[in-house]
């Protein structure tokens, strides 16, 4: 079981080994996007890169970076991931809208 814990919301989730971050966030109300993102964003086919989230701990329990996101988050940090294109297989915690 993974345990995701969102720092700026106060929250964890336990999820299943596998579970798309993005998908488990918005299933307990976790808001991922700026004002922007809320009206533009692609619905999780990692095309607009609104999802942006970051890791504080846990890096190693993810999935690798996809050739979307390397594309993407080029120019971002290392702990920078898209909640979209991220599964997660361990403890994790995450920081939105960074």
């Amino acid at each position: 079981m993974a345990n995701i814990k969102f720092v700026n919301e106060n929250q964890e989730i336990i999820a299943a080994d596998g579970a798309n971050l993005r998908i488990k966030a918005l299933e307990k109300q976790i808001d991922l996007y700026t004002f922007m993102g809320k009206m533009m964003n692609c619905g999780g086919y990692g095309q607009c890169g609104t999802c942006i989230v970051e890791v504080v701990e846990g890096m190693e329990n993810l999935s690798p970076r996809t050739d979307t996101e390397k594309r993407i988050l080029k120019k971002k940090p290392e702990s920078y991931r898209l909640a979209c294109q991220t599964m997660v297989n361990g403890p994790v915690t995450i920081k939105t809208k960074p």
